[in-house]
């Protein structure tokens, strides 16, 4: 666990060099945590990849924990960003929806290890399940505002509560994002992406989406075998 701090707490750097080295123990502890796992975490190991003293450390850290908590963090804003759909792209909500699947799926995957980690710890770490739960909820946020928009223009079912149905399909695809990078499920990116999508769009009821009046278009077939 490493030796005892006795210097003071300490507190958010000011300068430029300061930020730079903070910054630069955090990629060590993540290096650390996604190659080597949790019991290779410690304050001598992410100061000797970090390429500074051990004393820096705590300069920074009061603890491994408490750099777990800025990695997770760091980790966590990079996803968030990477799976955000551009404003400025396409306006079809079908194809926005594709979009925005497969930059989650992609921002999970490099995410990963360290969510996985999370995971295991969020249970006997309060400030750890409060990452989730942020994570968790500006996803279902976010899903919950789209989905609102497109019932009030006449585009998904209007009878769904939307919170609760983003937070239902929210957590398939976090799921299957799981399935796919700890359980290796073998499916690959345009796969899992089309099929999570027509879900979703089955679900809302979204107008114009591929799978828009299957029914009645195989009752229709069926129909005409019969004649």
């Amino acid at each position: 666990m490493g030796r005892q701090r006795t210097k003071p707490a300490p507190t958010p750097p000011t300068t430029t060099r300061g930020r730079r080295t903070r910054d630069g123990l955090i990629l060590a502890g993540r290096e650390i945590l996604e190659q080597r796992g949790w019991s290779a975490f410690t304050p001598e190991a992410v100061a000797q990849t970090a390429g500074v003293s051990y004393g820096t450390f705590y300069t920074y850290f009061e603890s491994r924990d408490d750099l777990l908590h800025h990695v997770v963090r760091s980790v966590a804003g990079e996803m968030l960003a990477a799976s955000l759909v551009s404003p400025d792209g396409v306006d079809d909500p079908y194809a926005r929806l594709v979009e925005s699947n497969r930059l989650y799926l992609r921002a999970w995957d490099r995410a990963s290890k360290v969510l996985r980690l999370v995971d295991q710890g969020a249970a006997a770490d309060e400030a750890l399940r409060q990452i989730v739960h942020e994570i968790r909820d500006f996803y279902v946020g976010r899903a919950t505002k789209g989905l609102r928009r497109l019932q009030d223009a006449g585009l998904a079912n209007p009878d769904l509560d939307p919170r609760l149905t983003a937070l239902a399909l929210g957590s398939m695809v976090e799921q299957v994002a799981h399935a796919r990078s700890a359980m290796e499920e073998p499916y690959d990116e345009d796969t899992v992406v089309d099929h999570l999508s027509r879900l979703w769009a089955s679900a809302i009821g979204l107008q114009g989406a591929p799978d828009e009046g299957w029914a009645a278009r195989a009752r229709a077939t069926a129909g005409t075998a019969s004649d």
